[in-house]
């Protein structure tokens, strides 16, 4: 992706909406540009977006939109912009819209705090059995307090092992401070000690020992080459007995297949899970298996996260149209 701004265009961009975004981000992207929109909120069909790379200035996708090589080299000349909707670009082939000069953008720093709280709730929520405890409830099988019912685990003084200390990770680490976890965490790179020291976080360079040692393991990676299948039934091995796994992160990250083998054998305690390989179908299995909290990827859903990410799409989309570099431009060698 050329780092040079474009020409200042004269006429209105032509954008496209693979997705329904909020009324009043929509109603923003009428009101500045040629904006076609998806009405009735389904995912676009492949044919679909290739209509739309050749006749669209800019295109607007998000996680659930595989733009590939394939896509791209079909796409008309005058698409310059790919503005993707959230922060993730793993659906978005960088090199193939370099080699086209697309410009590609997207919305970072926007949903750090929701995916945090999401995280945070899974941690607690599954050491706590809530969903058992909600199953519960709702087949009107409780038959009482009892001391000796529904046991789960404390927080305080248990290892939170987070892999992965960018926005996310650091945002799941100064909540959980406040509940007594003792933070350690696995990055590609050591932060500062001054930040290490805000957290409470200490660093652990292999990824095995971290495992080893934590009680909750939560993970805060992007998709990538390095990072596809991380945790593996090797490492799922590793961990403790009873320990539990959360993703918010990215479904790739995680061996599924191992993952629910360690659930079902009872060597895990629990996992808390955001996200799945084959989105929105859920293996039955972990539907059924009581000790996982599963949510419909949901890291990201505030209506305050949302409008501000549609804002950001709409300021990397004027800034390009007036021939200027976006904000949000992604440098492919730093993705």
């Amino acid at each position: 992706m050329s780092d040079s701004p474009s020409p200042r265009r004269t006429t209105t961009p032509k954008v496209v909406v693979t997705r329904q975004l909020l009324p009043t981000v929509e109603a923003r992207m009428r009101e500045l540009f040629d904006a076609t929109l998806n009405q009735d909120d389904r995912p676009l069909t492949r044919e679909e977006l290739i209509a739309a790379v050749q006749t669209a200035d800019v295109l607007v996708p998000t996680v659930t939109d595989r733009i590939d090589a394939d896509l791209i080299a079909q796409a008309g000349d005058q698409l310059g912009l790919i503005a993707s909707f959230g922060a993730g670009v793993d659906h978005i082939d960088l090199a193939a819209a370099r080699a086209r000069k697309i410009i590609v953008t997207n919305t970072p720093g926007v949903f750090t705090d929701d995916t945090a709280d999401l995280t945070l709730a899974l941690i607690i929520g599954v050491p706590r059995r809530l969903r058992e405890g909600t199953s519960l409830i709702r087949r009107n099988a409780w038959t009482g307090w009892a001391p000796s019912a529904m046991l789960g685990r404390k927080l305080g003084d248990k290892v939170l092992g987070i892999v992965g200390m960018g926005r996310i990770g650091q945002a799941v680490a100064f909540r959980a401070r406040a509940f007594g976890l003792k933070i350690r965490y696995h990055n590609r790179h050591r932060l500062p000690q001054a930040v290490e020291a805000m957290f409470g976080a200490e660093y652990v360079g292999d990824l095995d020992e971290l495992l080893a040692q934590s009680d909750i393991v939560t993970l805060h990676c992007p998709s990538s080459g390095a990072t596809r299948g991380l945790i593996d039934a090797r490492r799922i091995a590793l961990m403790k007995p009873g320990a539990a796994l959360i993703n918010t992160a990215r479904a790739d990250l995680v061996d599924y297949e191992a993952l629910i083998v360690a659930l079902e054998q009872g060597h895990l305690g629990g996992a808390g899970l955001d996200v799945f390989p084959d989105e929105p179908q859920v293996d039955p299995r972990i539907v059924a298996l009581p000790n996982i909290i599963a949510q419909p990827h949901i890291g990201s859903a505030t209506i305050e996260g949302r409008e501000e990410a549609g804002e950001k799409v709409i300021a990397n989309i004027r800034f390009w149209a007036d021939g200027h570099r976006p904000p949000d431009q992604v440098l492919e060698g730093l993705v």
